[in-house]
């Protein structure tokens, strides 16, 4: 899959895809990132991409037009009648980002993410967009962060992604709204503040059937807010 991101803040992602599984993921080809400064597809000398909002108030709107080029350009050069492409605008007003839906985002071959900044996006960039999402009830300073969420999020369930095919099977979310067991590793017994924390002895007993009962049983049903 190839990730698009479109972004006045290139930088920002070198850490984080350049690491662990996302790393991996990259040099085995089985995800390609392409990061494009929005400031690219300016006019203005001084690259400008925001400017005040209509009908006064605080705060700066990024201008449509750098961003409708930005589309128009990559859609041109990448988008194939053989490929799935998905145009997502990072938004705190849009759809609730959840596992079930990386899961259905996991059969696109390309997306491209529109990273907002300082009070978003003017409106009629969505006539342009497939969607609108947002990772949480509650405002970032951009759309980077969200934008590292759903490539992170996706990528994990990319076959060859991960080191053991097993792990995004049984994880939090693999089924809705379960997350999953308790885990433990060594020590047995971990002692602090003059107390031993003790390992359940049914993870100790190597009867995998008993094991895979408690394991069931202490999933649990996560809590509405």
């Amino acid at each position: 899959m190839i990730f698009h991101i479109i972004t006045i803040f290139p930088e920002i992602f070198n850490s984080y895809f350049n690491e662990s599984i996302l790393k991996r993921a990259q040099e085995k080809g089985i995800i390609e990132i392409k990061i494009y400064n929005l400031r690219k597809w300016t006019t203005d000398r001084h690259k400008t991409v925001d400017d005040s909002p209509y009908g006064g108030g605080a705060g700066m709107i990024m201008k449509v037009e750098p961003v409708y080029k930005a589309l128009c350009a990559l859609k041109k050069r990448k988008l194939t009648k053989n490929k799935k492409q998905k145009i997502i605008l990072l938004s705190a007003k849009g759809k609730s980002w959840t596992q079930s839906v990386a899961k259905k985002y996991v059969r696109f071959d390309e997306m491209i993410l529109i990273c907002g900044r300082y009070k978003g996006v003017d409106e009629r960039i969505i006539e342009f967009v497939d969607e609108e999402i947002s990772i949480g009830d509650y405002v970032l300073t951009g759309g980077e962060i969200p934008a590292m969420v759903i490539v992170d999020s996706i990528t994990r369930l990319l076959p060859g992604s991960l080191g053991n095919i097993e792990s995004a099977k049984n994880e939090s979310y693999s089924r809705p709204n379960v997350l999953e067991y308790p885990q433990y590793t060594r020590p047995k017994i971990f002692k602090a503040g003059g107390k031993k924390y003790k390992v359940p002895e049914i993870l100790l007993s190597g009867n995998h059937e008993k094991i895979k009962d408690w394991r069931a049983k202490n999933s649990q049903i996560k809590k509405k807010n």
